[in-house]
């Protein structure tokens, strides 16, 4: 509601003032001001899995997997983005890496420890080489071409019976124990979010924004941006290859499941709703959309309509993101001032 003579202003808290230098060590205030937002969200990563085991929620931690998994598909698409590259095919990178570490351990017997990360970087290079001639597309057109990519899998996979077919490639090796899968996908998740924030707030983080902003100004200034643009494209492709990899081993079994749409939608979905640009707020999103997508399973097809209400409400009333409100509400706070009158 707008008050007729008054204009909101927008200020920073006076500790987020004090934190902003060396001297947020003098105090423990500042330090837990600066700490808590950042050790919360690891602390509740490492808990809730033990507090879904004494509940006896076996569902719901397996629901905890798929959101991180979700979330390296999310964090990777969040990254590209940030170099221009709009993504509709995250499905790509998840599928590669799944079939790669399947196929591995599936006829030629390799362990675990083996399959991931080779699927790991074999995916990311495959990726690398197929969108590396779509790298001076811009926008939707390559979006387009990376959602049909997926497609085109699937109809190779079933035409051609390749890595079994429709039948998939069942009786892969699976994780010793729930816990071993468990936190290796929250390391993981929690070493790429920390890995893309360092990147982006680099020298080099600055050159991909730039590319994105003004791609004609990074060309006049000698670098060669198309080069950027592959290097972004690996480090997106290898993110979700892992993500691949990891679940055909967690669940067992690889199949042309991991080509849907549904590994495209929900990470773009999850950016759009947890805020782009920080990498937190990827995650933020997954983390409610997958648990908020598997609670509405109850109400069968039902769920979609509500599903997608929810979605326009968070978007159209919070246009900015769930992660950049919060943080903006943490460190600012607003009040109204009166608007002078001129003369």
């Amino acid at each position: 509601m707008v008050k007729e003579g008054y204009r909101k202003e927008r200020l920073d808290r006076g500790i987020k003032a004090r934190c902003d230098s060396i001297f947020m060590l003098t105090s423990y205030r500042e330090i837990l001001y600066m700490l808590l937002p950042r050790v919360l969200p690891i602390a509740a990563l490492i808990i809730i899995p033990l507090v879904l085991e004494v509940s006896g929620q076996v569902y719901w931690q397996k629901v905890f997997i798929l959101a991180c998994v979700i979330s390296l598909l999310a964090m990777g698409w969040d990254y590209l983005a940030s170099v221009g590259l709009v993504s509709l095919g995250q499905a790509l990178f998840f599928g590669v890496g799944a079939y790669i570490a399947g196929a591995l351990n599936h006829y030629l017997k390799w362990p675990i420890f083996l399959t991931i990360p080779v699927a790991t970087l074999g995916g990311a290079l495959i990726c690398t080489l197929l969108l590396a001639p779509i790298i001076r597309m811009r926008g939707i057109y390559f979006g387009m071409v990376t959602l049909a990519f997926p497609l085109f899998f699937n109809r190779i996979i079933e035409a051609t019976k390749l890595c079994g077919g429709t039948e998939g490639l069942p009786g892969l090796t699976q994780f010793p124990t729930i816990w071993v899968a468990t936190y290796l996908i929250i390391g993981a998740l929690l070493i790429c979010l920390f890995a893309f924030r360092r990147i982006i707030d680099t020298d080099y983080g600055m050159v991909l924004r730039g590319i994105r902003d003004n791609d004609r100004a990074i060309m006049a200034s000698g670098i060669n941006i198309y080069w950027v643009k592959v290097q972004a494209i690996f480090i997106c492709a290898a993110a979700g290859a892992f993500a691949g990899a990891f679940m055909s081993h967690h669940i067992g079994i690889v199949g042309m499941s991991v080509f849907a749409l549904d590994m495209s939608i929900m990470p773009v979905a999850a950016v759009v709703l947890g805020g782009g640009g920080t990498f937190a707020g990827a995650t933020l999103g997954t983390f409610i959309l997958v648990p908020l997508s598997e609670f509405l399973r109850a109400y069968g097809t039902l769920r979609i309509a509500i599903y997608s209400l929810v979605m326009v409400v968070c978007v159209v009333g919070l246009p900015e993101g769930i992660f950049h409100y919060l943080q903006r509400k943490y460190h600012q706070f607003d009040r109204w001032v009166t608007v002078e009158a001129k003369e």
